[in-house]
Parts: structure tokens; C-alpha cells; sequence
């Protein structure tokens, strides 16, 4: 081999060597960051939800508590997803729909309790039936996004699923 290739070659692999401990590095402060960001949230849940026994809460504070819940749920799968990013090296999509679904479901709450809270007033204006009406249209769309994203989270394990059987069925 000539010279020029020999040194294109370890060039090369000392860019991957310092590329991949790099991508490392920002995972594992990502992780870190995250890992905090999820403790905090966790610390400001616990809170709620005592102040809401406390205080023998209704709707409105349920409805602060499962949305704090459902977000740091969001972030450890989040957290979870870096982890096995960086154990494989691959970055799987299962984790970011079940992270969009858990965003969706948090939504809807939110639109329900707003949606019921307008519709339980006395005085009906046109600014609120547009309000309600926006509702509505938004959460036909979520709906769709969620039957979406569990046929799609459903498909994905039954293709792996079966490519495991697949697998065993060849050794």
C-alpha cells in the first residue's frame, strides 16, 4: 500500500475513534441533564400532589398533578431512549412515538378539562362555542395521531417480534 493510504486509512479511523467518544461525551451530558430535569419534575409533582390531598382538590388540580406525572414519565423515557442509544449505537424510533403518545394523552386531558369547564358556564358566547369548537377539531386530530402512533408502535414490535422468531427458527 502506498503511503497516502495508509494515512488516509488511520485519519480515518482516528476522526470515528474522536467522533464516537464525542457523540458519547453530549449523550452522557444529555442523560445527566435529563436525569436532573426528571428529578426536578418529580420533586414539583410531589408537591402538587401532596397540595392537592391537602387541599382536597378538585379537577383543576388533579388535572396539574397527571400532567405533571405524564411529563416525567415523558422525560425518563426520553432518558431511557439516550441509554440505549448509547449501549447500541443505533437510535431506535419505538421510544419517540411512545413519547408522542404520552404528549398526545396529556393534551387530550388538558383539552377535556377546558372543554367541560367552558361547557358548564351560564353564559354561552361566540367566542367560547368557537373556543369550544376548536377544541373539538383538535382533539379529532389527536385521536387520529394516537390510533396512529399505537398501530404504528404495534406493527414495529410485531415486525421484531417476528424477525426474533425468524431468527431462532434458522440456529
Amino acid at each position: 500500500m502506498s503511503d497516502s493510504a495508509q494515512g488516509g486509512g488511520r485519519l480515518t479511523r482516528a476522526s470515528a475513534f474522536i467522533f464516537l467518544h464525542t457523540e458519547h461525551a453530549i449523550y452522557a451530558a444529555l442523560g445527566l441533564l435529563l436525569a436532573f430535569t426528571a428529578v426536578l419534575a418529580l420533586v414539583d409533582a410531589t408537591g402538587l400532589t401532596w397540595h392537592a390531598v391537602t387541599a382536597f382538590g378538585g379537577a383543576q388540580q388533579l388535572l396539574e398533578v397527571v400532567d405533571r406525572l405524564l411529563f416525567l414519565l415523558m422525560l425518563v423515557e426520553i432518558l431511557h431512549t439516550v441509554r440505549v442509544s448509547m449501549r447500541s449505537g443505533r437510535l431506535t424510533c419505538e421510544p419517540f412515538l411512545i413519547v408522542g403518545l404520552i404528549a398526545s394523552i396529556r393534551r387530550v386531558l388538558v383539552i377535556t378539562l377546558q372543554s367541560s369547564e367552558i361547557t358548564h358556564t351560564t353564559d354561552w358566547t361566540p367566542q367560547k362555542e368557537a373556543l369550544f369548537r376548536a377544541s373539538m377539531i383538535e382533539l379529532g386530530v389527536l385521536a387520529l395521531l394516537i390510533l396512529t402512533m399505537v398501530i404504528s408502535i404495534f406493527l414495529l414490535r410485531r415486525t421484531r417480534d417476528e424477525g426474533t422468531l425468524a431468527d431462532a427458527e434458522e440456529h
